[in-house]
């Protein structure tokens, strides 16, 4: 049930965003904010998978999350420092963290095959939502050449990510 919670509030993090830029365009710190943001809430849960799962491949995926996602991470913060931009907090960066918060909080109270199950649905759906964020919202409002570079680089590595996770989804079974 708390699943579901957690993939309405995703839902909310693309719908946000849309409103985001409907409302007004989106600038490119507020862009460096969210890929910030949405990394950092996926390291922290791979962080988790890492020592909690119970199945290797569960163990792997995370550990190939925190690397992955911290790499990204890196590239954006070198990104935003060489164009002197400071990252904004918006809307969607904090609907992110929440999120993030409630998931660790959720992920927590769980253990062996439930917590395997609950992490691998959780990063298809995050990953999914992160996607349509960075199709919907970010690239198209990203106004910097480099930005919006980066943001179409790892879009692909994104996209690698939920190709990963239903693979292991549907190795341990929903």
């Amino acid at each position: 049930m708390k699943h579901y919670a957690l993939v309405l509030g995703m839902v909310g993090l693309v719908a946000a965003g849309d409103r985001m830029s409907a409302r007004q365009a989106i600038n490119d710190a507020q862009i460096a904010a969210i890929v910030v943001t949405a990394n950092q809430v996926d390291i922290d849960a791979g962080k988790l998978a890492e020592t909690k799962g119970s199945s290797q491949q569960i163990k792997d995926f995370g550990k190939q999350m925190v690397t992955d996602h911290t790499g990204v991470n890196k590239q954006a913060t070198d990104l935003v420092t060489r164009l002197k931009v400071t990252p904004e907090d918006n809307p969607t960066a904090q609907s992110l963290k929440k999120g993030g918060v409630d998931n660790i909080k959720n992920l927590n109270t769980l253990s062996g095959a439930a917590f395997d199950k609950a992490y691998i649905a959780h990063e298809v759906d995050y990953h999914q939502a992160v996607l349509d964020a960075v199709d919907k919202t970010l690239i198209p409002g990203a106004t910097n050449a480099d930005l919006k570079a980066l943001l179409v680089k790892v879009r692909q590595a994104f996209q690698a990510h939920l190709d990963h996770a239903k693979m292991v989804q549907a190795a341990i079974g929903k």
